[in-house]
């Protein structure tokens, strides 16, 4: 589809620990049961209300398959009903508290939460019968989202010492994919963007060869994956990997590339394409992150969540933890923050969308003015910004996607249909790169996470040899190999 000036698409990567049944707050269960009340549940609903509204929008959502796990729990299910519900009554509670204070606003906020804990629920229960991998299956089936996947743990690639390893990882992520949804998945978010390029290096006086990580995607029909923008435009990160990591725990480790294809892509890249990626030339292509629309929302002094009118995150009543002010200002100090506006904030974010939506058809024109070329703009973020951390931006979200649906000059597209409608006829070898601090390996590995690495890798070592010891494994020992595989 190529009727207007470019494709835009969200990717929004959908992600938590593995908490079921770790105790409460505040990094327990309850911290799948806040994202499935403030992110998860909003957003399926904006996109299923756009849908039933006839809005022809796409979008490319990311949930790992530890996330999957959770959402799909019967346990976790019960527990939220019992965590949405506690909220609810929470809320019904202030509003008598500040009734009996005489504080008019801080009861009306109060009566607002109310409402809005009791819809989340009542959509969850009716709407979506609390099955919310289902209800998104749903629009992915009729053509609205591609939910693409992860790495089976979210464990982070580059770093682990073996190919099994990766390998096991990638692999178990697309078997669940496929238990969850009924088909093979077409596209995967690298954890943390973190990606690996094929390398030699020697093992026990022999020289191996270790593939980039798009082979391993290659292998199990990945036609994407995303990056962090500096990865595929070069020089120096930007945006949300912005950032000094000092000394030589950021730098890549000291590997020895293989010989490189005379045909790879040889200027800097662009955000605006997508390309082959070293060993998979026309099989897996890399989208980089748009950073200036990236910008308007990881950006602490411009971006649409630091508005004065939108909700404030951190400031919680002392008596029900409820969140009833805004943020008033970048000066203002969290004990001076104004009481919430539901209206104002309404109304600033319809000022952020049509900001947005103006944005995103303004450079994709640019591009195509200044290349001649029809572009993309890849929108990255984490889900669990929308709603939870920036409370208003499901709706953000959602008015977005209808402003864009609106233009003829955008084409709302997902991201493996931009590969295979324009994949391109370039080859790019990418750097070591993630999109965390320095866009490197340093927030995973430095002076304070150093100590892991050495117990992982001999776990990893341990695994691949016992595999190789019991290749024909039944009965008992098969079920503790597999448990040990799962550890």
């Amino acid at each position: 589809m190529t009727n207007g000036n470019g494709a835009f698409t969200f990717v929004l990567h959908s992600h938590l620990p593995y908490a079921r049944q770790a105790g409460m707050w505040p990094h327990g269960e309850e911290w799948v049961h806040e994202a499935i009340a403030e992110t998860y549940v909003p957003l399926w609903t904006a996109l299923h209300d756009l849908a039933e509204d006839g809005v022809d929008y796409r979008i490319t959502v990311s949930v790992t398959p530890i996330l999957a796990e959770q959402l799909a729990d019967p346990l976790i299910v019960e527990h939220f009903l019992t965590y949405a519900e506690e909220r609810a009554a929470w809320a019904a509670a202030d509003i008598e508290r500040f009734e009996e204070a005489g504080d008019q606003e801080l009861m009306a906020l109060a009566r607002h939460f109310h409402h809005w804990y009791s819809r989340t629920l009542t959509a969850f229960r009716d709407r979506f019968n609390g099955d919310l991998l289902g209800s998104l299956k749903d629009l992915q089936d009729r053509g609205f989202v591609e939910i693409s996947t992860c790495a089976a743990t979210h464990g982070y690639l580059p770093l682990l010492s073996r190919d099994s390893s990766i390998y096991g990882q990638i692999q178990t992520g697309v078997d669940a994919y496929i238990g969850h949804f009924g088909r093979r998945p077409k596209a995967l978010w690298l954890p943390e963007c973190a990606y690996r390029p094929a390398f030699v290096e020697e093992e026990n006086g022999v020289q191996i060869t270790r593939p980039g990580l798009e082979s391993v995607l290659a292998a199990q029909d990945i036609r994407v994956f995303f990056s962090e923008t500096h990865t595929v435009e070069g020089g120096r990160p930007v945006g949300k990997a912005a950032g000094d990591a000092v000394g030589i725990y950021g730098a890549a480790p000291r590997r020895r590339l293989v010989n490189q294809p005379a045909e790879q892509q040889q200027e800097p890249g662009t955000t605006y394409k997508s390309y082959w990626v070293g060993d998979a030339p026309g099989e897996t292509a890399v989208l980089g992150r748009n950073n200036r629309t990236g910008q308007q929302v990881w950006s602490g002094s411009f971006g649409y969540p630091g508005d004065e009118w939108y909700r404030e995150f951190h400031r919680k009543d002392g008596v029900s933890g409820m969140q009833y002010w805004r943020v008033g200002g970048a000066e203002v100090d969290l004990g001076s923050k104004p009481p919430y506006n539901p209206e104002k904030a309404q109304q600033r974010i319809g000022d952020h969308a049509r900001h947005f939506v103006h944005l995103v058809d303004e450079l994709l024109q640019q591009y195509k003015d200044e290349t001649g070329e029809y572009g993309i703009i890849s929108s990255n973020y984490d889900t669990e910004l929308f709603g939870h951390w920036w409370f208003e931006g499901v709706d953000w979200l959602k008015a977005v996607l209808r402003g864009l649906a609106e233009l003829d000059t955008v084409d709302l597209t997902t991201a493996s249909t931009w590969v295979d409608e324009h994949g391109g006829d370039e080859v790019m070898i990418l750097p070591e790169s993630s999109w965390g601090m320095g866009g490197n390996h340093f927030t995973w590995m430095n002076p304070d996470t150093e100590w892991m690495w050495p117990a992982i890798h001999a776990a990893e070592s341990r695994m691949e040899a016992l595999v190789a010891e019991h290749p024909d494994a039944t009965g008992e020992l098969l079920n503790v190999l597999n448990q040990a595989a799962r550890e």
